[in-house]
């Protein structure tokens, strides 16, 4: 039976109430790349602070660094698992803003860090970071969830990919406050000093430790801002309908957000709705929606394992465009960092995300996805199988296209469409779980990425690493890996591109019974 709630929804004209959502929708993504991004600078200022007597100088031990990023990571699994099945059970919109506030309390944590030796800063800094990492986990399933379902079934795609890309705003946002922090703290420790020439003899001034901290905490400040639109937004028409049963009350909330009338929506002759009776996880639910959630989970699982590890580490593949350490003071360490890693994002990540957004519902989901896995196995390809023979003896512009191109692909493909698939391809009562199983799996794959190959990159001794395989078997690993996706995307990730989400919870009851 369709309802004419639902119906109202699916064919709703672009209105402004969608991009207010976007919007509120989107904060957790783009706290979630400031978080992930503003790390590699704020290493550099912490290696300055902390690591200043040790030997190799200014460097964080590989263990600790490791510890760092994979709590995050755990925390976000733990959050997309916890907060997906609770977004099911008690309502988007009830644990919405729990997500949001754990989040902005946790940044804030993160840059307070308690005291001020060594030990007790890193503990802090890093149980703090598993906290963000609960809440910003806890954000993924349930902002996807509640784009797809407020939006229509012609834009939908482009809708859910806009929320995503809020993460490319992170991103830029993370570097350049990195970079105007780092620039005001060194102008400051300049006039303080009698001669401007101390302060870059002195490679660690006293305020770089008040500068990562103010870095971490300002990364709350939009997310906060949303707080308030995030608990006035109604609770999703397809959850009250669906799942609470109320079809009367989601013609109520949806009159206030559609700007319909209520006689438009309501229904004539309101019937008894049921839900199928089938738990999550029975043998009905792995018949109906197994593959689904196998194709879903695969692919997230592959593309983080090459996405995380391709970020964290974009700064120790550019050492070469880096200049020496031992030449600049704390804050132009950090600040040449963060100024690459913005310039990858206005050129590569950015414009992939925004390509999705136009072409998602045009080309499909499927396509994107498998050009995305193909051209980033093509790249990682070309990149690591003449690396040491080619790149590492000329290292020249050319190597910076291929690497940018990474980032364009996964964004224009995997990283955006395997956000937007699983939140459109469950059941309502199931969809939120379903997302955050599949988001848990890529987050278990972030962390073989990033922390593995963190390890496995150094074909030498160095810098605290033992000898392991080299970047170049790393890379052609990596292409490897994104051959796997694009297989699993062909054979097991069906279109979505269209179709109402009932229609596509149908056809996959359908598909499965006959």
């Amino acid at each position: 039976m369709g309802l004419k709630v639902l119906s109202a929804l699916d064919t709703a004209k672009t209105q402004l109430y969608h991009f207010k959502a976007i919007i509120v929708a989107g904060m957790g993504l783009f706290t979630d790349a400031y978080d992930l991004f503003c790390i590699p600078p704020i290493v550099r200022l912490i290696g300055r602070v902390y690591y200043e007597q040790d030997t190799p100088k200014y460097q964080i031990p590989p263990g600790v660094l490791s510890a760092t990023v994979a709590i995050a990571l755990l925390g976000m699994t733990i959050g997309q698992l916890v907060f997906g099945r609770l977004g099911d059970r008690i309502g988007r919109r009830r644990v919405y803003g729990i997500a949001l506030m754990i989040m902005v309390l946790s940044s804030l944590g993160c840059g307070f860090s308690i005291c001020k030796s060594r030990e007790c800063v890193l503990v802090s800094l890093t149980l703090f970071r598993f906290f963000l990492g609960v809440g910003i986990g806890g954000d993924y399933p349930l902002s996807a969830t509640i784009m797809s379902e407020f939006a229509n079934k012609r834009t939908r795609g482009a809708f859910i990919a806009a929320v995503f890309s809020m993460q490319g705003f992170g991103i830029l946002a993370s570097s350049t406050v990195t970079m105007v922090v780092c620039a005001i703290f060194e102008h400051v420790s300049n006039s303080n000093d009698d001669t401007s020439h101390r302060v870059s003899l002195d490679h660690t001034p006293k305020g770089v430790d008040i500068a990562w901290r103010l870095i971490l905490m300002l990364g709350a400040v939009p997310a906060a801002l949303t707080y308030y639109w995030r608990m006035m937004m109604p609770e999703t028409a397809r959850y009250t309908a669906l799942v609470e049963l109320n079809v009367l009350q989601a013609a109520k909330d949806m009159e206030k957000v559609l700007d319909v009338s209520i006689s438009q929506i309501a229904e004539d002759d309101p019937q008894p709705l049921h839900q199928p009776s089938y738990p999550l996880f029975s043998k009905q639910f792995l018949r109906r929606h197994g593959r689904d959630l196998f194709s879903c989970a695969t692919s997230w699982f592959l593309l983080d394992i090459v996405f995380y590890s391709n970020n964290l580490f974009q700064s120790q593949i550019y050492k070469k465009y880096l200049g020496e350490e031992k030449n600049m003071n704390a804050y132009q360490d950090a600040f040449n960092v963060a100024k690459h890693q913005a310039i990858v994002a206005i050129c590569s990540t950015v414009p992939g995300y925004w390509f999705t957004v136009y072409f998602i519902d045009r080309i499909g989901r499927v396509k994107i996805q498998q050009m995305g896995f193909f051209f980033m196995a093509i790249v990682y390809l070309a990149i690591g199988i003449p690396y040491y023979t080619y790149w590492e003896q000329n290292p020249n512009v050319g190597f910076m296209v291929l690497y940018g191109l990474t980032f364009f692909f996964s964004n224009f493909g995997p990283n955006t469409t395997t956000f937007i698939v699983p939140a459109e391809l469950f059941p309502a009562r199931f969809r939120s779980t379903c997302h955050g199983i599949s988001g848990a799996a890529g987050k278990v794959g972030a962390i073989i990425g990033s922390v593995g190959f963190l390890w496995a990159s150094h074909n030498t001794k160095e810098d605290g690493y033992p000898k392991a395989i080299g970047m170049k078997i790393s890379l052609v690993i990596l292409g490897a890996v994104c051959i796997m996706g694009l297989l699993v995307t062909t054979f097991f990730t069906r279109e979505t591109m269209g179709r109402s989400l009932e229609e596509n919870e149908n056809e996959n009851e359908n598909e499965n019974e006959n």
